[in-house]
């Protein structure tokens, strides 16, 4: 019975607390790319978040025209849902300071997965729905567009061919398997455990 309550725990909270630090992270890395404010999708990150943000705003001010606290409560809400669904499945918690470090490289990999499926869904996009005027895509092209501009300026389009996005795409591979994989083994973050981490 214990055991079942413990699954049932690590279900929802793994659930809703990956939906909420994804929101965050959204709606971080689209203001950080100036996407549109307006768009509805926009709107709605706004709606799931500000009930956690807006109080912290008076304490944390942005940095640079960028909003911080959106990063900043991602990590202490990935912490503290790490460590309930850890301790809800009867492990024993680990030092502050390795939870810290496990929810930091959750964080990464989800950015890179944000931006991973971004690119997935773009180019099948351009095959099916070229030039379509759907909010979801809209986002993630502006998205993907300051990224891709910078391989373009390296690697122009030939032909009417757009390389960047496998660049790009190669790019997040190495890095999660040269950055988030050592960091990883580093951390000591076991496969057992690392399906307590968001975004792992």
């Amino acid at each position: 019975m214990g055991n079942s309550i413990g699954q049932a725990v690590v279900l929802v909270v793994n659930t809703l607390g990956g939906l909420l630090v994804l929101a965050l992270l959204l709606r971080f890395l689209l203001q950080v790319t100036r996407a549109d404010f307006y768009n509805p999708v926009s709107q709605s990150l706004v709606k799931m978040t500000s009930f956690v943000l807006n109080p912290l705003r008076k304490f944390i001010p942005s940095w640079r025209n960028v909003d911080i606290v959106s990063v900043l409560v991602a990590l202490i809400f990935s912490t503290l849902a790490t460590a309930l669904m850890i301790a809800a499945s009867g492990f024993v918690l680990p030092g502050i300071g390795t939870l810290i470090s496990w929810t930091f490289l959750g964080v990464l990999s989800m950015i890179l997965k944000i931006y991973k499926w971004g690119l997935v869904i773009s180019i099948i996009a351009s095959w099916v729905v070229p030039h379509s005027g759907n909010p979801v895509l809209l986002l993630i092209h502006q998205l993907l567009d300051p990224l891709q501009s910078l391989f373009r300026k390296v690697i122009p389009p030939m032909g009417g061919l757009d390389f960047s996005p496998i660049f790009i795409f190669l790019g997040i591979q190495v890095v999660e398997i040269m950055v988030v994989g050592s960091l990883r083994q580093g951390f000591g973050l076991s496969t057992q455990v690392a399906q307590f981490v968001i975004g792992i």
